[in-house]
């Protein structure tokens, strides 16, 4: 490992941090609804769509069953809005290059995935999908990165006692109109210039330099890229995403995509502090998810620069004049190296985006643990906005854990934690590991599930856990060797994308409504505080033993197992 490969992931975290913490402090501004130089332009764009959608004047707070209401008819109508487009679009226009209808059962499942803020893709993008398709996806990763921010700021108000969690509608639109459309126009720029499509036109015809003409498919790139990224969405235009060249063309683009996917699920650890007036409190959270995040940085970084013993063994240099012999740069583009390419496998599954810009089927066996991992944990950054909450609910687990342990009154930031908060929160921990390992074992047992796989043996079972972690998870990567555009994984899949989305923001939202309800708890010599490093620990060893507890037996026959054969020089 060079000191050119640790200065380009140094470099790229600090930005990420810097980015973070001033997005946070302004997304605490927007939500806080204080006065800003942007409201002559926004307030009313603002006013007109709160018009629309039947809320007019000062739109009132809502209680958290009427949020999670709210949440759940938008999302759905705006699904069947997309299912109509994907199922129609031969004959709507935005189509040169007629493609036709899309299949009834893929569209279920790419409108379920992109409307869960999945985004997970069971064909090419460029050769199935219209201008129109394209576009209408594009829009609900504005609006699915929307209601993951939203449900995690009124989350957030419950936990920290305001009047109320907020109005859906206006946190939704104040949200897009100041921060989400700016943001991703200006960056969509910046990828234009940086070679990324973005154009009504048809497929260009080039001739190459040996005279042979070929079919470049464009279109609306630059748009669905700057918000995939921002949006923590995933997905892509093209089907091999973030490493095709007019997806990815520089090692800038690519090392800017790092920071946009990383810096909302930053920022709102940043907002939190700032509406819980405790910043000290956020970089507990931040120091938390930061050490999980480190450490699975640490790993593939290390296996992916070692590579394959058996290779090496043979005289076989795969990264010939690049890091190490023997390291590991199959699946990546050489245009990015090793680094950018691990440190956006990492950064894409801590924060169940899903954007690759090398494929993840291709990594070593501890390469591929830690992406697993991280969606199984579900909690380390997170998406945007969900993962946040999801960690909250390990704090609570931890507060309960710990109250029990030490005597003391189990508080979360001056709010008593009972049997209705731990009852919700359990279920939700629960539900995750359920959705994964339930659809998995069903998989390995029957023929047509097995059939969809080009890996036997451990890697094989790993490819499966993977789909299974990245729709639970709403992250939307994949291990490539896994056929998941027939009909058991795209129901199945698509099933497991929606109970992941909702039923924990639901349970979330009714335990922010639970906190909000109860008197405050003056600090006293019995108050367990939650903004110390001791706290911190604690916290962590919660996430880190349920993990372990829950997904380890799985995981110690499929990527384990994986590892120490590559060391017995055993292949399947």
């Amino acid at each position: 490992m060079t000191s050119s490969f640790v200065w380009q992931i140094v470099v790229v975290l600090a930005v990420i941090l810097a980015v973070g913490y001033v997005l946070g402090i302004g997304m605490a501004a927007i939500f806080d609804g204080r006065p800003s130089w942007l409201d002559p332009v926004c307030a009313p764009i603002e006013r007109l769509l709160l018009a629309i959608t039947g809320v007019r004047g000062s739109p009132a707070g809502m209680t958290w069953s009427q949020y999670a209401l709210a949440i759940v008819w938008s999302n759905f109508f705006m699904a069947v809005i997309v299912f109509g487009v994907l199922l129609f679009q031969g004959h709507l226009p935005l189509n040169p290059l007629h493609l036709p209808d899309v299949e009834p059962m893929l569209a279920f499942g790419t409108a379920c995935s992109f409307v869960t803020n999945t985004n997970w893709q069971a064909y090419s993008g460029e050769s199935t999908l219209s201008y129109l398709s394209q576009m209408a996806l594009t829009f609900l990763m504005f609006t699915t990165a929307g209601t993951g921010i939203v449900a995690a700021i009124a989350m957030i108000r419950g936990l920290v006692g305001r009047a109320d969690l907020g109005n859906f509608y206006q946190d939704l639109i104040r949200l897009t109109v100041r921060l989400l459309m700016p943001v991703s126009v200006v960056f969509a720029l910046f990828l234009c210039w940086q070679g990324v499509p973005q154009t009504l036109a048809s497929s260009a015809q080039v001739r190459g330099p040996q005279g042979i003409v070929q079919t470049i498919p464009r279109g609306p790139v630059a748009s669905l890229e700057s918000i995939k990224e921002f949006g923590t969405n995933g997905g892509g235009y093209y089907n091999a995403n973030s490493a095709h060249p007019l997806e990815g063309p520089t090692p800038l683009s690519s090392a800017v995509e790092i920071v946009l996917l990383l810096a909302i699920p930053v920022g709102v650890i940043f907002t939190f502090g700032a509406m819980l007036r405790n910043q000290r409190q956020a970089l507990v959270v931040l120091g938390v998810m930061g050490v999980i995040y480190l450490c699975g940085l640490a790993t593939v970084a290390w296996a992916e620069t070692h590579g394959n013993p058996m290779l090496t063994h043979l005289g076989v240099n795969q990264a010939a004049g690049a890091l190490s012999p023997g390291g590991n740069l199959e699946g990546k583009e050489v245009r990015f190296g090793q680094a950018l390419s691990v440190l956006f496998a990492v950064s894409t599954t801590a924060t169940m985006c899903g954007a690759v810009n090398c494929m993840h089927d291709s990594l070593t066996a501890l390469g591929g643990f830690v992406p697993l991992g991280q969606m199984m944990l579900n909690s380390v950054f997170g998406g945007v906005g969900v993962g946040f909450m999801n960690f909250m609910l390990f704090g609570v687990l931890a507060v309960f854990l710990t109250g029990l342990m030490v005597g003391r009154t189990p508080e979360i930031f001056g709010k008593k934690v009972e049997k209705p908060e731990i009852v919700l929160a359990s279920l939700i921990i629960l539900l995750h590991p359920l959705l994964i390992l339930a659809p998995s074992a069903w998989s390995i047992l029957h023929g047509y599930a097995l059939a969809s796989l080009d890996n036997r043996g451990f890697h094989g079972l790993s490819e499966i856990l993977y789909a299974y972690s990245s729709a639970a998870a709403n992250n939307g990567s994949a291990f490539a060797g896994l056929n998941a555009d027939t009909p058991w994984y795209l129901l199945s899949q698509g099933f497991v994308m929606l109970l992941g989305r909702y039923l924990p923001i639901i349970a979330q939202l009714a335990i922010a409504g639970s906190l909000l309800a109860k008197r405050p708890v003056p600090v006293g010599p019995g108050t367990l505080r939650t903004d110390t490093a001791l706290f911190g620990a604690l916290w962590l060893a919660v996430i880190l033993i349920v993990g372990a507890l829950t997904f380890f037996p799985v995981m110690a026959l499929g990527p384990i197992a994986e590892h120490f054969a590559m060391l017995a020089g055993k292949t399947f």
